[in-house]
């Protein structure tokens, strides 16, 4: 590892955050994974342990070196535990600028000083985020993709102050963790998420208006334009809250293009949320 980063922490032990957690042990890392909720961890631990499993059953990793990789994490409840003696902080919390922000303050007020800090989130500003940090300069974002273990993109993002030096640190760790990065100027949205809400919300508007069912609509999507999933089967993957929010906050910044469509919001509303509720657009 060439910039000899040593120990990661992972804050926030989430779909997104247990993802960025295996990446980080199976390149090698020590690592902390963080969580508000020991229920939430201890689901976590669980799935990184099912992760590594089915690289063995898969015959991609031996029993040995999947018991290596696995002692490599340790999971706490407390954030000073977590980043203490990290060298990279990777922030996976939910998509709330206030929860990020009073993190980010506890973080600071525990992290070594020089420490690289990046945020995960999809679409808000890493810039206000970093605002919170005596240095932002050391701030800026490693956007991963979910499952984190099957998608090969990370986005990172430079914010205004983001240095050279926080940059090249995060597109080590990711090439470390086998990814592949783009460089993205921070925009609300950066790439992906920008491009996604956009087609996730036409399509809610398409079935809104009864142009086709959701089902014709993936289809159409899958094979007429070589998508891996449809706009429907993905929301549902994300989670439909997840998706409401990057909208809404993509309306507020860049304009009406991107208001939420009514029965976008009427699903939420309805508590269908996605796989995680057992339903949304489909039942599951």
């Amino acid at each position: 590892m060439g910039l000899m980063i040593k120990t990661i922490a992972v804050l926030g032990a989430g779909t997104m955050g247990h993802g960025i957690a295996h990446a980080a042990l199976a390149a090698g890392y020590p690592t902390r994974l963080y969580d508000i909720s020991q229920t939430q961890l201890n689901m976590a631990v669980g799935q990184v342990m099912s992760i590594l499993k089915k690289g063995v059953d898969l015959g991609k990793l031996s029993q040995d070196d999947c018991n290596t990789t696995f002692d490599r994490l340790k999971a706490t409840t407390s954030v000073a535990e977590a980043v203490t003696k990290a060298d990279v902080i990777i922030e996976a919390a939910p998509e709330k600028v206030d929860l990020k922000i009073a993190l980010l303050s506890a973080v600071e007020a525990s992290a070594p000083a020089d420490a690289i800090i990046a945020s995960n989130t999809s679409a808000l500003s890493i810039t206000e985020l970093a605002a919170v940090l005596k240095d932002p300069g050391r701030m800026g974002g490693m956007h991963f993709f979910n499952p984190v273990h099957k998608m090969k993109l990370v986005e990172i993002v430079r914010a205004l102050e983001t240095t050279q030096e926080t940059v090249s640190v995060m597109e080590e760790v990711a090439r470390e963790m086998g990814k592949e990065t783009v460089l993205i100027r921070e925009s609300p949205g950066f790439i992906t998420s920008r491009i996604n809400a956009m087609i996730g919300n036409e399509a809610f508007y398409m079935l809104q208006e009864g142009v086709a069912s959701a089902r014709d609509i993936d289809k159409a999507l899958k094979l007429g334009l070589n998508h891996p999933m449809g706009p429907f089967e993905l929301v549902d993957l994300v989670g439909l809250d997840t998706r409401l929010s990057i909208l809404q906050y993509l309306h507020r910044t860049l304009g009406e293009k991107f208001r939420p469509c009514p029965l976008l919001e009427q699903h939420v509303k309805g508590g269908r949320l996605g796989r995680k509720t057992g339903k949304g657009v489909y039942d599951y």
